[in-house]
């Protein structure tokens, strides 16, 4: 199987291309700019049809949440637009897609996790054009398995767990919001689920909505607490973590409070399941420090550091 996936240096691409390598019979191959922008719909046809592939992963996105407030045209030009190009050509090829989406579609005001099924509501430009994104999926093709997912991190590019480590080095105690809950999903636990899904597809399974995270839910302080476990167990840097209200954070776009996702109906179609999402941290983290050092800074004075609450 040939799968191509949208963006070279997002972290769901870059563990795609890792965990395909233990699987002989899957090929994967990574198009980004400028070859493919998804800013730039006439780019993404020609990219895909040049790389004949039997099914495409569309993973790239615009991720940045605060920012897109101030870029609501560019956001939703590459997380609606672009992504419904994208879902375009795989159809014209003759292939499924596999569009990644976000918890952010969601309101946060369920008291408990969502089903595929809930009413969509997102509060800020980045969940509505990720929304607007699945919408275009779907009209394009029936062909499609869209799986939301929260809270990415990985060993690679910039993510919450790597945030809380630099910052580490420079800070005895970080604060961190700690009213807003979900799943930490480690990428690499993404390719997983993602490989185990385009491999089944052959075998009847439905396609639609699925939900795919971490099993267990966190606070970002939760979140965080891991991270400087984890971190401090093997030498690394680590910091004191003080909860705050993300009304205290006050991010230029509202985040929603709740967005634990029910995630049975992947592991009924697929039979598999994320990992518990503190034994991933510990292994992203184990791998982030051997990849770029260990070393704390001697403890001195609190420093009060409140931080991205993450996207």
């Amino acid at each position: 199987m040939r799968i191509a996936v949208t963006g070279t240096r997002g972290q769901v691409a870059l563990a795609l291309m890792e965990r395909a390598r233990t699987l002989p019979e899957v090929e994967v191959v990574a198009l980004g700019r400028p070859d493919l922008d998804l800013a730039r719909p006439e780019t993404i046809w020609p990219a895909l049809a040049s790389s004949r592939p039997d099914l495409v992963v569309s993973a790239a996105a615009y991720t940045a949440v605060d920012r897109a407030e101030d870029e609501p045209e560019l956001a939703h030009s590459i997380n609606g637009t672009g992504a419904g190009a994208v879902a375009t050509a795989a159809a014209r090829l003759g292939a499924p897609v596999i569009h990644l989406s976000t918890d952010y579609v969601f309101d946060g005001k369920s008291q408990g996790a969502y089903q595929e099924t809930d009413a969509p509501a997102p509060l800020n430009v980045y969940g509505l054009s990720k929304r607007a994104g699945e919408m275009a999926v779907a009209a394009a093709t029936t062909r499609h398995l869209i799986l939301r997912t929260s809270w990415v991190y990985s060993p690679f590019g910039t993510n919450f767990a790597k945030t809380m480590l630099r910052l580490a080095r420079e800070r005895t105690e970080i604060a961190v919001v700690s009213d807003q809950r979900g799943h930490p999903s480690s990428a690499l636990d993404l390719a997983d689920g993602i490989l185990r899904a385009a491999l089944a597809l052959d075998d009847g399974v439905a396609y639609g909505i699925y939900h795919l995270a971490g099993t267990g839910t966190a606070s970002w302080a939760d979140f965080a607490r891991q991270v400087f476990s984890a971190s401090r167990a093997l030498g690394g840097p680590w910091a004191e973590v003080r909860d705050i209200a993300a009304a205290d954070y006050a991010a230029p776009a509202p985040r929603p409070s709740n967005t634990q996702l029910c995630c049975a109906k992947f592991g009924s179609a697929f039979g598999w399941t994320m990992p518990h999402w503190r034994q991933s941290v510990d292994a992203v983290v184990s791998r982030i420090l051997g990849e770029a050092g260990g070393g704390h800074r001697p403890a001195g004075d609190i420093v009060d550091g409140q931080v991205p609450v993450g996207s």
